[in-house]
């Protein structure tokens, strides 16, 4: 690489890239949403998440770990055990993970989308600005911006 080349910044990546890098690879929102219910120890994860391999799901957990969005909790020295539990960070992925849901059941599973209580049809998401009392989707693309 020539000293030219070297010096030419990197092109800083996307809010949703950043976001993929951290929690994009296979399984790992799946240990996520295992986790929104409360605190699991590994076996119980084995068995909340069909078809992982404990290989698999103890990398994940290390790298969530990593990222600071699920921490261990030792409750046995002999042998080593933990139970593992979301940050606040990582209970923040609650939404996208239902958004996620929501466009999964809309599109493979219409009979499982979310639905409305009172009424039964089928819920959705929506942009807003509590402080303008505004749906933001309503708006050029180029009005959202991500901070």
């Amino acid at each position: 690489m020539s000293e030219q080349q070297s010096e030419v910044p990197e092109r800083a990546p996307s809010p949703l890239a950043d976001a993929l890098m951290r929690v994009g690879d296979r399984w790992t929102l799946l240990v996520v949403q295992a986790l929104l219910a409360g605190p699991r120890r590994f076996n119980e994860l084995l068995e909340d998440i069909p078809g992982i391999a404990a290989n698999i799901l103890s990398q994940r957990l290390k790298r969530l770990e990593h990222e600071a969005l699920v921490v261990s909790r030792p409750y046995s020295e002999r042998p080593p055990r933990a139970a593992y539990e979301l940050t606040a960070e990582g209970k923040e992925l609650a939404g996208a993970l239902r958004l996620l849901a929501q466009w999964g059941a809309r599109h493979a599973l219409p009979a499982e989308a979310h639905r409305h209580q009172a009424c039964g049809t089928p819920i959705e998401a929506r942009w807003y600005c509590p402080t303008c009392d505004h749906l933001v989707e309503d708006e050029p693309e180029l009005e959202m911006q991500f901070l």
